[in-house]
């Protein structure tokens, strides 16, 4: 699978890990950054990697920050994101069955590699299961184009301002 992944400064020593991991498990990535691990602001990471999900460039995306809260916020922000903070298996499992999440945000600080490894394999294997879950994913489109009259507008913004 095709991912992007983007971390702050503050994911930025789990990054690698996983991203080495990920490719030995037969994933492609693409790196939105950060590539140090001097302070940087997440939605300046998060935005493009989200862009190329939306895009199409990549299929989903793996965000990290401390907390794992700043990027899940901004990625709800992109619209035909479904962001989900993940903390464990289970949590990462349901994202997928249930809301089709086609990006996991990761707390760096407060869950170690080797559990976000699993978390990721986990959110990578799953499937979305459709059914009464469409319905659902549909509203939240709908309610996207209300708010985004013009999607591909919004996204030309989110380009031109955050990158």
């Amino acid at each position: 699978m095709k991912l992007a992944i983007a971390a702050d400064h503050r994911g930025f020593p789990i990054k690698a890990s996983l991203m080495e991991s990920l490719r030995a498990e037969g994933h492609e990535m693409i790196d939105f950054g950060t590539f140090e691990q001097i302070p940087c602001d997440y939605p300046d990471i998060a935005v493009p990697a989200c862009l190329a999900v939306v895009e199409g460039r990549a299929e989903r995306a793996l965000l990290a920050d401390g907390s794992g809260i700043g990027v899940s916020i901004v990625a709800n922000k992109v619209p035909g994101i479904r962001a989900a903070l993940c903390h464990d298996e289970l949590t990462a499992e349901i994202s997928r069955h249930h809301n089709d999440a086609n990006v996991i945000c990761l707390a760096a600080d407060l869950i170690g590699i080797e559990l976000i490894r699993r978390i990721c394999r986990v959110w990578l294997k799953t499937e979305f299961d459709n059914g009464r879950h469409a319905r659902r994913n549909a509203k939240i489109s709908q309610i996207e184009a209300k708010v985004f009259e013009d999607v591909s507008r919004a996204h030309q913004i989110l380009r031109g301002d955050m990158i």
